[in-house]
C-alpha cells in the first residue's frame, strides 16, 4: 500500500519513455519556491505536457518522478499520507485513504521526517482532497532582511553597547518537510491548482513573516557573534564570514521564534552588504584600531619612530640646543630611545650610547633650569617623552 519504488537516482530520458503518463514538479518554479504543486505530464517526442487529469485525486497505479533536492508529500482528507525524499520513481498503488508510504534518504532529515510523519499522520488541514506537493529541500537564496533604524547590543571586545544599521541577506534550506507544511504553510497552498510558496513573492504573508522575524533577532545574532570567544569577539569579522554569523542568527531565531523545531527552517548563510555603525561605534572602532596598530613589537617600533620624528622636530625648530638637556643630535636621540626600547641606541656600540648619555647630562647641568623645563614641556606636548618621564626630569632639575 502506499508507494512502491520503482526505482532510485537521478531521472533519465529513457525512464520518462517508459511511463506514459507520471506526476513531476510544477515547470514554472524558481530558485526561490518552497511549495509547488504537482503537475500530470504526458511524454512524446516533445516530452509534452499532460494536465488533463484530476486535480483532486491521485489515481492508482500513478507514476510520480521526485527530482534530487526535492520532497514529496501526499495529502488525502487534510491528513499527510506520505512522504518522499530519496530520489527517484515511485508507483502509487493504493486505494485506501489512510494509507501511508515513507522513502527517505540518509541522514538526519530521514529521522527527523519519521518521526513528524508519525506525529502528524492523522490530523491535518479540513478537507476532502487528494493532493501531491514537491518541497524545494535546496538552499533557498535571496531572503532580504534589513533594519530602518539602528539595532543594539553589547559587544565583548568593545566593552560597551554598539549600535548600527543593516541589511543583507540570507539562504534557508526546508529540513523537515513535514513540519514545514504542516505548521507554517498557509491553507490556501494545499489546495488542488494552488500557486506556487514562493518566499520572493511580495504578496507571500508568510514569507513577509519572516523577514519580520529575522530583522527581530539582529540584535540578539550579532550579540551571540561578538560574545562568542570562539569567533574572536570582533565585529568587523562579522561581514567576511557568512556562515558564522548564520549560526550566531539561525541561534537567535530559534530561540525566539523556534524555526527548526517548529517549522522545519534553518538559515544556511548569511550575507551582510552593509554595516552603518552609529557615531558613538564609529569613534570606539577608531579608538580601537589605533590601539591594535600600537600593541606588540608593531607599536614598539611605531613609537620609536614618533619619538625620532619628534626630535629631528625639536632641533629644526630650536637648533641644536633644542635638545640641550640630552645632549643634543645623535646623543638625544639615544637618550630618548634608551627609554623606549631598553637602551637601543644610533651608535655604534654600547660604550657609545653610555658617552653620549654623559655628554648630555653634562650639557644639561650648563643650561638654564628654567629653559630645560620649557624644552622638557615641548617634548612632552609633542609625545616624545611620557608624564612620569617629564615629571621625574622636573623633580631633578627643581631639586625635589
Amino acid at each position: 500500500m502506499g508507494f512502491i519504488q520503482a526505482f532510485v537516482g537521478a531521472i533519465g530520458g529513457t525512464f520518462a519513455d517508459q511511463w506514459k503518463d507520471f506526476l513531476v514538479p510544477d515547470p514554472n518554479i524558481t530558485a526561490t519556491t518552497a511549495i509547488a504543486k504537482a503537475v500530470v505530464k504526458g511524454t512524446d517526442n516533445g516530452r509534452g505536457s499532460n494536465t488533463h487529469g484530476s486535480e483532486n485525486i491521485i489515481s492508482n497505479g500513478s507514476k510520480i518522478v521526485v527530482p534530487d533536492g526535492m520532497a514529496l508529500v501526499t495529502m488525502q482528507d487534510g491528513a499527510i499520507t506520505g512522504c518522499i525524499t530519496e530520489a527517484g520513481g515511485y508507483t502509487w498503488t493504493s486505494s485506501d485513504p489512510n494509507s501511508r508510504s515513507f522513502f527517505g534518504g540518509d541522514g538526519v532529515i530521514d529521522s527527523a521526517i519519521k518521526t513528524s510523519l508519525e506525529r502528524f499522520k492523522f490530523g491535518g488541514i479540513p478537507g476532502s482532497e487528494q493532493t501531491a506537493f514537491y518541497v524545494n529541500l535546496k538552499e533557498i537564496p535571496s531572503n532580504k532582511f534589513g533594519t530602518q533604524s539602528e539595532i543594539y547590543w553589547d559587544d565583548a571586545y568593545l566593552n560597551a553597547q554598539v549600535g548600527a544599521v543593516t541589511r543583507g541577506t540570507y539562504s534557508l534550506k526546508i529540513v523537515d518537510p513535514i513540519l514545514f507544511v504542516k505548521n507554517f504553510v498557509p491553507v490556501e497552498y494545499l489546495r488542488p491548482g494552488a500557486d506556487a510558496f514562493d518566499f520572493a513573492d511580495m504578496d507571500n504573508a508568510a514569507g513577509e513573516q519572516l523577514f519580520n522575524e529575522v530583522v527581530g533577532s539582529l540584535s540578539a545574532a550579532f550579540s551571540n557573534y561578538t560574545n562568542d570567544p570562539s569567533k574572536g569577539n570582533r565585529i568587523t569579522k562579522i561581514q567576511g564570514d557568512q556562515i558564522g554569523f548564520a549560526q550566531s542568527l539561525s541561534q537567535a531565531v530559534e530561540d525566539a521564534y523556534q524555526w527548526k523545531s517548529s517549522r522545519g527552517l534553518e538559515i544556511v548563510k548569511v550575507a551582510i552588504a552593509a554595516i552603518e555603525y552609529d557615531e558613538d561605534t564609529k569613534v570606539l572602532l577608531s579608538d580601537v584600531k589605533k590601539a591594535d596598530a600600537l600593541s606588540g613589537a608593531r607599536g614598539d617600533s611605531f613609537m620609536k619612530q614618533s619619538v625620532a620624528r619628534g626630535i629631528q622636530g625639536a632641533g629644526e625648530n630650536g637648533g641644536a640646543a633644542g635638545l640641550g638637556f640630552m645632549g643634543g643630535g645623535v646623543a638625544g636621540a639615544n637618550g630618548v630611545m634608551g627609554a623606549f626600547g631598553g637602551g637601543v641606541g644610533v651608535g655604534a656600540n654600547a660604550n657609545q650610547n653610555t658617552q653620549a648619555q654623559n655628554t648630555s647630562e653634562a650639557a644639561s647641568e650648563k643650561e638654564d633650569p628654567y629653559e630645560r623645563l620649557a624644552k622638557l614641556k615641548k617634548l612632552l606636548d609633542m609625545g616624545a617623552i611620557s608624564q612620569e618621564e617629564y615629571d621625574k626630569e622636573k623633580n631633578k632639575i627643581l631639586g625635589l
